[in-house]
């Protein structure tokens, strides 16, 4: 391959990362839900 070849093969869109830790994403996901589950209940919503 050549170096015009091999840049256009890991041409990057801007989408997230590859190479974070997924516990850290599944558990602000998670604290994320538990937040707007106390928010709803305590503005009566639900």
């Amino acid at each position: 391959m050549t170096a015009t070849s091999l840049t256009a093969v890991r041409a990057r869109t801007g989408g997230p990362q590859d190479d974070g830790p997924k516990i850290v994403e599944h558990a602000v996901g998670w604290i994320l839900v538990a937040v707007v589950a106390m928010l709803v209940t305590q503005l009566g919503l639900l």
